[in-house]
């Protein structure tokens, strides 16, 4: 599967993340290398994600 992600050159190299997974970010000093290592965020990210769901799924509705 193909996920978009976000890169921004910073003092420190390049900072990644995915933004349709929460809290699913990496860091690379190259730009090839940041987008390597978000790979291997996203696939922890979905095996945590996994694991969490066993139980049972409910959605709730919030009013702001």
């Amino acid at each position: 599967m193909k996920h978009p992600v976000v890169v921004h050159k910073s003092e420190y190299g390049y900072d990644v993340h995915c933004p349709i997974f929460p809290g699913c970010h990496s860091q690379g000093d190259t730009v090839e290398e940041a987008l390597e290592n978000i790979k291997d965020a996203i696939i922890t990210y979905l095996e945590v994600i996994s694991e969490e769901t066993k139980g049972s799924i409910y959605e709730v509705e919030v009013t702001v």
